[in-house]
């Protein structure tokens, strides 16, 4: 098989990875940035929607080292090494909230005279749109290219448990049940993940970034790698400016995935509103042997706004998918914990029969295909050696829906085998537990009507009425 990977059309570059891993919800993500962090030498990077100073790095697994805040953690490297310097570079619109924080003033005003700490907002952006990458890269050595920000609500542990001391926020409540993931890589890739972290930084007006001259091992102590000696391509997202051209990468390597796809499409997104995406999976849906595709989705948004038109537009668009799902294909589920809560779906993975695996911010909406700023990380399994890559790529699709099912990834990994299907596999293991449940629209007559007027799946039609989403 060809390398899907095309510079310049779906990925920015491809580079190699001497490791990677992939982190599964918040726990785990912190943990290995912050063991990440510890081997820093000259320079850390940080790139986000946000970024919270009070964030607490919790471990409910291993004994932690230093101050559990970030910032508090950032301040004890920073006099542990004396040659360190840290980079935050974060969305100015979403910073706003920061300045009605006492402690978030106070924290911004003492690493303001800090000679090694360089804080900037990131203003190069259209009106109305946002950088919403989050890569944190570490001395040119090791990078985490992810869905996950450091601010609050995005820890969580695995188990999704009902009740959780440690996700208890600064303001005292409980984001509740929250599932996210990230790539982390070391080699190549993670100093062509550098080489965008500081060309983002300059076009924000950033003050000429310190060399990394010094060699180190950045990898997280302790933390296996899931992939060895492989191929890893970047993908972007970036609206058009005056001073920049609008690049789509991520947008077509979703298509292309899509495309390629086999026997599987398995999708975890925030939001499943891009016609563009829609249209590629009824393409594969109208063919006879064409794949299954599996999105998981939260059952509703964060805030009542978000709620209001993902909602809608999800319904139509859902509709508008399963009514050409002629050979019945396709799902959307929803996950809830053992006590029957939601479980909020932040994370953006997209894996492609055992072939391909992405991981990055971007989500199946329209800013994240041409408005913001994003960044994702993929692999193609077909351009190793062995059958390594292709079984890493298999166990982690199973081991996520292992977790949403409250299931063993064994029992998974022998429905897999049994049926060659996930959806039957979800659907039988399910009945159970139901812990991954099916998604319902709401007010059906309704969504029916509207789509009876307006064919949001017409190939020539423009993305005009998706084209506000969030």
């Amino acid at each position: 098989m060809a390398n899907i990977f095309k510079p310049g059309v779906n990925c920015w570059r491809v580079e190699h990875a001497d490791r990677s891993a992939v982190l599964i919800d918040g726990e785990n993500y912190f943990r290995a940035v912050r063991k990440s962090l510890a081997q820093a030498k000259q320079r850390i990077m940080l790139l986000g929607w946000d970024f919270d100073e009070r964030v607490e790095m919790h471990d409910t697994v291993e004994q932690i080292e230093g101050p559990l805040q970030i910032g508090a953690y950032f301040d004890w490297l920073l006099k542990k090494n004396r040659n360190l310097d840290i980079y935050v570079l974060r969305w100015d619109t979403g910073a706003l909230k920061s300045f009605v924080r006492l402690n978030g003033l106070l924290t911004l005003a003492r690493w303001y005279f800090h000679p090694r700490v360089h804080f900037k907002l990131d203003a190069h952006h259209p009106v109305g749109a946002a950088h919403h990458q989050k890569v944190i890269v570490i001395d040119e050595d090791t990078a985490f290219c992810s869905g996950i920000d450091v601010t609050n609500n995005r820890w969580d542990t695995r188990a999704h448990e009902e009740s959780e001391e440690q996700r208890y926020q600064p303001d005292g409540n409980d984001a509740g049940p929250w599932h996210d993931a990230a790539m982390v890589v070391q080699g190549d890739v993670a100093r062509a993940l550098s080489e965008y972290a500081c060309q983002h930084w300059d076009a924000a007006g950033g003050k000429d970034v310190k060399p990394v001259t010094a060699r180190a091992d950045c990898w997280p102590v302790g933390l296996d790698a899931d992939f060895t000696d492989c191929p890893v391509a970047i993908a972007r997202t970036l609206p058009e400016m005056d001073d920049q051209p609008g690049v789509n990468e991520i947008e077509n390597l979703g298509v292309d995935l899509i495309a390629a796809a086999e026997r599987h499409i398995y999708v975890e997104s925030q939001y499943f509103a891009s016609a563009t995406i829609a249209r590629a999976i009824v393409e594969r849906l109208s063919e006879p042997d064409g794949p299954e595709v599996i999105i998981v989705n939260p059952q509703s948004a964060e805030g009542w706004l978000e709620a209001e038109i993902m909602n809608s537009s999800r319904a139509r668009l859902y509709q508008a998918v399963k009514a050409r799902d002629k050979y019945d294909r396709f799902r959307m589920f929803h996950p809830f914990n053992d006590a029957g809560t939601p479980i909020y779906v932040h994370a953006k993975i997209m894996i492609v029969d055992d072939r391909y695996i992405r991981i990055g911010s971007s989500n199946f909406n329209n800013r994240s295909l041409g408005f913001d700023s994003e960044c994702d990380a993929a692999i193609d399994a077909s351009v190793t050696e062995g059958d390594a890559v292709s079984s890493q790529i298999a166990r982690i699709r199973d081991d996520l829906i292992a977790e949403h099912l409250g299931q063993d990834e064994v029992e998974v990994r022998r429905s897999i085998a049994e049926t060659g299907s996930l959806i039957a596999t979800i659907e039988n293991l399910g009945k159970t537990e139901n812990r991954l449940r099916r998604y319902q629209t709401p007010d059906i007559n309704a969504v029916e009507e509207w789509l009876a007027d307006n064919d949001i799946l017409d190939p020539e039609r423009a993305d005009d009425v998706f084209a506000g989403i969030i």
